[in-house]
């Protein structure tokens, strides 16, 4: 019998997804950490810290999980880049409204690529963002159209825009290439879908 050769290990294997939303957000000037300790956490000084998978739903992707907090960092301009959390409270139901324009703008991105329910919120507000129209951005006398509005302004030529637009892209190209593959209990199957 001949001695075991320990094999030395030089690469390991990444969630494509996870490397293309990491670069964006490098991209866009955000560090992506990973902890229990949180859901989701902006420290204002260019850390975002997401949940371990574990801590998540079956149904979250660090790729949703950091678009979302893009869309509220959109949704509240510039000056929330330097505020813990976006400047936001969610225990404090005066921001409702920010969620929900966080929400709209998710959609709206989403939708440029069929992938709404892909990038669909998993929280409390999910039955919010399942009752969004077609065009979640359309007119209506919900307040916070006009904050999704500017985020979305925001996203369509701000410094994010190119980050963004291409991790979308590439998502939906991941998506495509998993076609036939997947079962119907997986996030992946059906994505994306016509536009």
């Amino acid at each position: 019998m001949t001695p075991t050769t320990v094999r030395k290990i030089i690469k390991s294997y990444d969630d494509p997804l996870a490397l293309v939303w990491i670069r964006a957000a490098k991209e866009m000037g955000i560090r992506i950490v990973r902890s229990a300790e949180v859901n989701a956490s902006w420290d204002g000084a260019g850390v975002l810290t997401i949940g371990t998978p574990e801590t998540l739903d079956l149904d979250d992707s660090l790729a949703q999980m950091i678009l979302h907090e893009v869309c509220h960092a959109l949704c509240e301009g510039p000056d929330s880049l330097t505020k813990q959390d976006w400047g936001l409270d969610n225990f404090n139901p005066a921001k409702r409204v920010h969620e929900h324009a966080c929400l709209r703008l998710q959609a709206a991105l989403a939708d440029q690529q069929g992938m709404r329910a892909f990038f669909a919120s998993t929280t409390m507000f999910r039955a919010y963002y399942d009752r969004l129209p077609a065009d979640p951005l359309a007119d209506g006398d919900d307040p916070a159209i006009a904050l999704a509005r500017a985020g979305w302004q925001r996203a369509q030529g701000g410094p994010w825009s190119a980050p963004l637009r291409e991790a979308l892209e590439r998502t939906a190209l991941i998506a495509r290439a998993l076609r036939g593959a997947t079962t119907d209990d997986s996030l992946w199957h059906g994505q994306p879908t016509a536009r």
